[in-house]
């Protein structure tokens, strides 16, 4: 062995300095070698990065999933909510999001439709098929209205007949 050399090195490799150690540790790498400690970190870190971002994004998207199976109009509030909070990183958006998809909304439109189609029933502005002329009275074929707006009145159809 040459003086100055380290013990472990091939004689290819530049030759340590003669006050160095005889023995470094593993994460040392001589000259001209691969560091492999250094390859290792990075690709942990890497997935580490795309791990915590999955996790994130899974975990903002959480009140959409919760409300995808109640109405649309509290999922598309939900899915507004969750948005803001990803854009503005106020997380107050979040948890209003959260808290909507975790409460079932009342279903307000569905007796409001049918009250509309009643009252229209009543006012006699959509006929249906089961209305028919009163008990014991003849159905007079002047007096039957039309499915559809009429151009000519009613009164003046009595009129021309």
């Amino acid at each position: 062995m040459t003086e100055g050399t380290h013990p472990a090195a091939p004689e290819h490799h530049v030759p340590f300095h003669p006050a160095a150690a005889e023995h470094h540790p593993f994460f040392i790498t001589p000259p001209g070698e691969t560091d492999v400690l250094l390859l290792a970190v990075g690709i942990f870190l890497l997935l580490a990065i795309v791990g915590v971002g999955v996790l994130y994004f899974k975990l903002h998207s959480l009140p959409e999933q919760m409300a995808h199976g109640g109405q649309k109009v509290q999922f598309e509030i939900v899915a507004v909510l969750a948005l803001l909070a990803l854009f503005t990183h106020n997380h107050t958006f979040w948890v209003a999001a959260l808290l909507l998809a975790l409460v079932p909304l009342p279903d307000f439109s569905t007796p409001l439709i049918s009250m509309a189609q009643s009252l229209k029933r009543i006012a006699g502005s959509e006929p249906t098929a089961e209305a028919g002329p009163p008990a014991g009275e003849e159905a007079d074929e002047s007096e039957v209205v039309p499915h559809g707006p009429s151009p000519v009145p009613l009164a003046e159809k009595k009129l021309r007949a």
